[in-house]
């Protein structure tokens, strides 16, 4: 069976990328197409030589996007009205099979059945639906933001349109989540399947029986740092509770994020996943502040026998339990400073922590996943 995997951007590194390269390992011939590449930030993971590229990156595309420098070129949100006709652009007549994972385009490919197309999606696209409202309203700042709180709702516009016709494409849907499958069936109309994204087998090797006495007074954040993850309140209630809070990560929102911090708050980059490990497992909490579709980092921080300090809504729901960690109801710092409180006087058991991450193993994804796929009669 000839397999091909199609993946919206390889731009920077994220749950998507880590549910990608488990993807990429369980059918080592597939080829990955996707609309960018960054050779430089993902060419460990995803070798050039496997990497099929759409015409957006190979500049026959019109010069001004060709020349541009290589932070701008590989920003995604100049490219948003050219995605769609590149994704029904690539050609998979010589596949059985072709595995997409999507939170905004790539379930639109067109293979009318010729191959079979199993998408998996991690989310529809949020700032066409549900998000769209924010996006726009930050967009309206500064001196041309009405010109381009224009440009955005046109392109908004079309791509809404573009995005619920594409819905119907695949043959089979699974949703990340249940958060995810409510929002398929909500915004497509379309019937799924629950597939929780794993964690690295890395995590699960840890052992959390008889652990060490926490040595350090800390709350951790691991995250991309984007608006929407609302660590602004994290970092907030961390000023405010005086707090030692470290966050791990980088994002383009880092630079506001800084701004905003106080003494007690320390920004640490990208770390590996030993150094991630260590300081999962020496934290007080790891504090999940955003609302997400699913989220990798809470059973990463069970994992390692730590809590988590989470919002009350979307994924979360569905990997924290009363057990595992302390919920907060309003996205707000007054909010998550009374969770963190809360957390800070109750005792976790590492082994209920642990098993309940073992729940999101990589053994059970790839099950599920072929699973599905001997479903479709793909051959």
């Amino acid at each position: 069976m000839k397999v091909a995997i199609v993946h919206e951007l390889l731009t920077m590194r994220g749950g998507a990328e880590r549910v990608l390269r488990i993807l990429g390992d369980m059918f080592p011939d597939a080829p990955i197409y996707t609309l960018l590449y960054d050779e430089k930030k993902l060419g460990d993971w995803f070798p050039k030589e496997r990497v099929k590229t759409s015409y957006l990156q190979n500049k026959i595309f019109p010069t001004p996007y060709a020349l541009l420098p290589t932070p701008l070129r590989f920003n995604h949100h100049l490219y948003l009205p050219f995605f769609p006709k590149a994704v029904e652009s690539w050609d998979f007549n010589d596949f059985n099979l072709v595995i997409s994972t999507s939170s905004a385009f790539t379930h639109g490919i067109i293979t009318n059945g010729k191959p079979k197309h199993l998408s998996y999606i991690h989310s529809p696209a949020r700032y066409l639906w549900d998000r769209t409202h924010d996006v726009l309203d930050r967009a309206d700042k500064g001196i041309l933001g009405p010109i381009k709180r224009r440009y955005l709702e046109r392109t908004f516009h079309k791509l809404r349109i573009w995005d619920s016709e594409a819905a119907a494409r695949p043959d089979k849907l699974l949703a990340a989540s249940k958060e995810v499958q409510r929002r398929i069936e909500l915004y497509w109309r379309r019937d799924s399947e629950v597939v929780y994204p794993p964690i690295d087998d890395f995590w699960l090797t840890i052992k959390t029986q008889n652990p060490k006495p926490k040595t350090q007074s800390y709350f951790l954040i691991a995250s991309t740092l984007v608006p929407y993850k609302q660590i602004d309140i994290a970092i907030d209630a961390c000023n405010n509770g005086k707090r030692v809070l470290k966050i791990v990560g980088e994002g383009p929102d880092k630079k506001r994020l800084q701004n905003l911090a106080g003494p007690t708050v320390e920004f640490l980059g990208y770390v590996s996943h030993e150094d991630l490990k260590n300081l999962y497992a020496n934290a007080k909490a790891t504090i999940f502040p955003g609302l997400e579709d699913f989220g990798l980092v809470p059973p990463e921080s069970m994992a390692c026998g730590t809590p988590v300090v989470a919002f009350g809504k979307g994924g979360a729901l569905e990997t924290v339990t009363e057990e595992t960690g302390v919920f907060f109801e309003e996205q707000t710092s007054d909010s998550l400073l009374e969770a963190i409180e809360k957390v800070e006087q109750k005792k976790f058991d590492p082994s209920t922590l642990h098993s309940q991450a073992q729940k999101f193993s990589r053994e059970r994804f790839e099950e599920d996943i072929r699973k599905s796929i001997g479903e479709m009669n793909c051959r």
